[in-house]
């Protein structure tokens, strides 16, 4: 195992995110099983499209985002030091899929692991220049102190559930 996966995992780990590693060829299975219904998506940007071959509606109107127990989107960076994941604001509708749901699965290419901050700064302002989008840095559950005792869940999921997406795993 490289030290940056063994870092991400401990990170994770510290975070309270659940983690699944599967393969492309897997990945609809692995989405089922880390789901509770009712699930909404948005397109992974994967070959074949993974979610079409799952429970998960991936053209939710707005009462079913609104009913959505779990969102499914793709991460497009994660952060090895911090267990962070990239998450790119697109016009297949990410935010709202992978945001206002109280379960979050993330789906990640183990390709797309940097070891560090600077490596993944470096990576995303070239992605965000070339196609002129925005992202957030998401590390575990959402959670609040603003109020005392620390709150999950208060201004987005309260559980993450990765799946890395390995070469041959």
């Amino acid at each position: 195992m490289s030290e940056s996966r063994s870092r991400f995992e401990s990170s994770l780990d510290d975070l309270g995110v659940t983690v699944s590693r599967t393969d492309e060829g897997a990945l609809p299975a692995t989405i089922d099983d880390a789901i509770t219904q009712p699930a909404v998506g948005a397109s992974l940007g994967l070959d074949g499209e993974p979610l079409a071959e799952t429970a998960v509606d991936v053209d939710p109107t707005p009462a079913a985002l609104r009913e959505a127990t779990t969102g499914v989107t793709a991460a497009g960076l994660a952060v090895a030091d911090y267990g962070s994941l990239v998450l790119t604001m697109d016009d297949r509708g990410s935010e709202l899929v992978g945001l206002f749901v109280a379960e979050h699965v993330v789906v990640l290419r183990e390709s797309d692991l940097l070891p560090d901050m600077d490596a993944t700064i470096d990576t995303l302002e070239r992605r965000i220049t070339d196609a002129s989008e925005s992202a957030i840095l998401a590390t575990g559950p959402s959670a609040t102190a603003d109020m005392g005792e620390l709150v999950l869940g208060a201004h987005g999921p309260k559980d993450v559930h990765l799946v890395v997406v390995g070469e041959g795993e």
